[in-house]
């Protein structure tokens, strides 16, 4: 008889596990990219459209009727460009934090790395942020913005931090979310809220000298820096992006490491 034990913590050869799994997790990915579309109206239209028509009712409230600064930048490519990584990493945090109660019907069976559902949540969100992108590059081309090439190179890097920001942060509450069931209904309050705290519909700067506080949020950085390497209206705050970057790095380090310890009888609770 063969008993299979989680480890204690995570090591590097979790990864070489997840891809000898590596069919598997194509497999959750593309399954939860047919569910989401399946019988739908429009369809893959509604990843674009979303991000969109938000763009519309701040650019009314915010750009025009309260007249939010936004360094230079029209206010429409502003603010979509915050809300496309933003909507990234809020869709793939609420979609990672019930990744496993969804899939207790797996998790109680069959034998897999955990891992992979909550990094395949994340690949699925990660299509419709590609998908959302095709409305920033046409907002480009009409307000005449051309990326530098450090802005094509960097865009990638920005997406996997953002990415490593909803992973890690996921992870912690996909593990509590087993035992306390309220995660799902505090979730979307907590995340109405940390929009607010991030410069989505706003620059860093309009917090004057405690902008610097901003820096701690993770998407800070990502946001910031996605608007200077695409418009290049102001010079680029390295110091910002690496305090958003070593953020992000603490809560994967920390999220990892909650979810290996709730892992061992999170089959039997969930």
């Amino acid at each position: 008889m063969i008993i299979i034990k989680p480890k204690e913590k995570f090591s590097f050869s979790d990864l070489k596990e997840i891809w000898q799994y590596k069919e598997l997790l194509y497999f959750f990915t593309w399954r939860d990219l047919k569910v989401r579309y399946k019988q739908t109206v429009i369809g893959v239209a509604w990843v674009i459209f979303q991000p969109f028509i938000s763009m519309v009712v701040f650019t009314v409230f915010f750009g025009t009727l309260a007249k939010m600064p936004s360094d230079g930048i029209p206010y429409p490519i502003f603010v979509y460009s915050g809300l496309l990584f933003w909507t990234f990493f809020s869709s793939a945090l609420a979609d990672v934090s019930d990744c496993l109660i969804s899939n207790k019907g797996i998790i109680t069976k069959v034998y897999f790395p955990r891992l992979i559902l909550p990094i395949a949540s994340c690949l699925t969100r990660l299509v419709d942020f590609a998908v959302a992108a095709v409305i920033l590059i046409g907002l480009m081309f009409y307000y005449h913005y051309v990326p530098s090439l450090l802005g094509l190179v960097m865009i990638p890097v920005l997406c996997l931090i953002a990415f490593v920001a909803a992973l890690g942060l996921g992870l912690f509450l996909a593990s509590v979310n087993i035992k306390y069931r309220d995660v799902r209904y505090i979730l979307p309050f907590f995340i109405q809220m940390l929009l607010f705290v991030t410069p989505v519909i706003y620059p860093p700067s309009l917090a004057g000298k405690y902008s610097w506080i901003l820096a701690f949020n993770p998407m800070t950085g990502v946001i910031k820096s996605a608007r200077t390497l695409l418009f290049n209206d102001y010079s680029m705050n390295w110091l910002q992006l690496g305090i958003s970057t070593a953020v992000c790095v603490i809560i994967l380090a920390f999220g990892l490491y909650y979810f290996r310890k709730t892992e061992r009888y999170s089959a039997d609770i969930i």
